[in-house]
C-alpha cells in the first residue's frame, strides 16, 4: 500500500521489517529445504544400532507362532519407525520391512527396489536369530 503525502511516497505492507538489500533484490528467498543438512543425513550405522536394539528387546526368548507373526511384524515395524523418527531424520520418509521366519536351517533372500538420491538416501539392515525364529529387517 502506498500513500503519497505532499510529494513524498510512503509504503507499507510486505516490505516492512526487511533490510534495504532485501527490498531491492527483487528475488524472493526460498523458505523450504529440499535436501537434509549435513548433520541430519541418514547414518546407516546409527540406524542399524537402533533396529538391532528394538529386535533384541522384543525377540529375545520369543517363540515362533504362525498365528501371532502378522501382528508381531506390524508392531515391530511401527516400533522401529517410531524410534527412527526420534533420531531426528526430518527430511526422510522411512520404509521399514520386517520378515520373520521359523528357524529350520533354511536360507532366505530379501530384496527391495526404489528410486532415490544417491547423495542423501541410503539403507541399512539387521538380522536377528534365536533358536525359534529368524528375523530380517531393512530400513
Amino acid at each position: 500500500m502506498a500513500v503519497s503525502v505532499r510529494g513524498q511516497s510512503l509504503t507499507a505492507g510486505a516490505s516492512e521489517g526487511l533490510s534495504e538489500a532485501d527490498k531491492t533484490s527483487g528475488e524472493p528467498e526460498n523458505t523450504y529445504i529440499l535436501r537434509p543438512i549435513f548433520q541430519q543425513r541418514f547414518r546407516p550405522s546409527v540406524v542399524k544400532d537402533c533396529i538391532h536394539t528394538v529386535l533384541k528387546e522384543e525377540l529375545t526368548g520369543a517363540e515362533y507362532s504362525p498365528e501371532e507373526m502378522p501382528q508381531l511384524t506390524k508392531r515391530l515395524s511401527e516400533m522401529i519407525k517410531d524410534k527412527l523418527k526420534e533420531l531426528g531424520y526430518d527430511r526422510y520418509k522411512m520404509v521399514v520391512q520386517v520378515v520373520i521366519g521359523e528357524q529350520r536351517g533354511e536360507g532366505v533372500f530379501m530384496a527391495a527396489r526404489c528410486f532415490w538420491d544417491a547423495d542423501t538416501d541410503n539403507y541399512t539392515h539387521d538380522v536377528f536369530m534365536n533358536l525359534q525364529n529368524c528375523t530380517g529387517c531393512g530400513g
